[in-house]
């Protein structure tokens, strides 16, 4: 069966959400760029399912396993899928909560490119850096 790729991205966001990163593994193409902006540890371009692999390692080393990822709306036309979300943490004591919108390109059931842009950039950088 073929999901359209709405359904592709929510299952993804399900499956990280109950902890099954091999399941979120599964829907990304070998060759995906996932493209996280700022200057904290986390930002940068990560290159294939390894890569993204890292990237979930990094967010959830950083905060001792507190991240949590909300999908509050999907919207989508054609390959594109955006995201609105909401991503919060706790830190070195301090809590944290922020919107984030997740462009997704969805190409033949696979996801192929991941961006991010954050509510607030700075607040971001300094949460992640501290």
């Amino acid at each position: 069966m073929n999901d359209s790729p709405a359904d592709l991205v929510r299952q993804g966001y399900r499956s990280f959400a109950e902890g099954d990163i091999p399941a979120v593994l599964q829907i990304l193409d070998p060759g995906i760029t996932w493209h996280v902006p700022g200057r904290s540890p986390l930002s940068g371009d990560y290159h294939g399912p390894e890569g993204v692999l890292k990237f979930f390692g990094l967010c959830q080393d950083l905060p001792g396993g507190t991240l949590r990822v909300e999908a509050d709306e999907i919207l989508a036309d054609g390959e594109r899928v955006v995201v609105l979300s909401t991503v919060s943490a706790e830190r070195h004591g301090r809590s944290w909560s922020a919107p984030e919108v997740h462009v997704w390109r969805v190409s033949g059931q696979r996801a192929v490119e991941f961006r991010e842009f954050q509510g607030d950039q700075e607040a971001e950088d300094a949460f992640w850096s501290s």
